[in-house]
């Protein structure tokens, strides 16, 4: 697979000729093109030829509920400090965006997705990016986790104190469970009826500010979302 990029716009490549709005660039001109190459369609846009990468395809898989954003993520994954010999587990999988990074870092993810229509879609976005240490199921955290000693929860659901008995049935002792809310009302339920089984660790609010960059036009971008969710850290105790 190759990414073919113009200005802003990102473009993956798998095979046969590449139509898009800005032109038709020919199979044959694509495979030949080297990493850091220019090309050009037939409406004599340019595009830069690069390797495309893991990160690449992940965002390119279809989206269906509100994802868990790379930046949270990103703190998910070093605050928690999994590695390749964990095993996560995740409830309310979605599209599967967050579930396709924990495979990328640990030995192995289950996670659960009540819903027929986003289960359906998650398995179709593992499927396209060929996860094999993923164990999807059509299943209700609320009501049951039948997994034993995992070294990492994570939750994407709208009252997760309601799976606080099952998750701590679960998760290996000192271990965490993170949650992802968007409001503080939700964090505030949440650490209350947690606090006899788990340790509050942190709640963290973490803000991205993307910056326009282009010659002497330095600016922020106007078109940023400040606050996406809470991250609360909660460790078993």
């Amino acid at each position: 697979m190759k990414l073919l990029i113009h200005q802003n716009k990102r473009f993956l490549w798998k095979e046969k000729d590449m139509h898009t709005n800005l032109g038709t660039i020919k199979e044959s001109v694509i495979k030949k093109a080297k990493p850091g190459s220019i090309i050009k369609s037939n409406l004599k846009k340019e595009f830069l030829v690069l390797d495309s990468l893991f990160i690449d395809r992940v965002k390119k898989i279809k989206r269906g509920p509100a994802i868990i954003q790379p930046k949270d993520i990103g703190l998910i994954l070093t605050l928690t400090g999994i590695t390749k010999e964990s095993t996560v587990f995740e409830a309310g999988t979605g599209s599967g965006f967050m579930t396709s990074f924990l495979s990328n870092f640990c030995k192995k993810v289950i996670s659960y997705e009540r819903k027929k229509e986003f289960f359906e879609l998650a398995k179709k976005n593992i499927n396209y990016l060929n996860l094999k240490n993923v164990e999807l199921k059509n299943k209700d955290v609320y009501e049951k986790i039948t997994e034993k000693k995992v070294d990492l929860i994570v939750l994407d659901l709208p009252e997760p104190w309601q799976a606080i008995n099952n998750a701590y049935k679960t998760l290996k002792p000192s271990h965490f469970l993170v949650c992802y809310l968007p409001t503080i009302t939700q964090v505030m339920n949440l650490i209350q009826k947690s606090k006899n089984k788990f340790f509050h660790e942190t709640t963290i609010e973490l803000i991205e500010r993307p910056w326009h960059v282009e010659d002497k036009i330095v600016r922020p971008k106007s078109d940023y979302i400040p606050h996406t969710a809470f991250l609360v850290f909660l460790r078993k105790i």
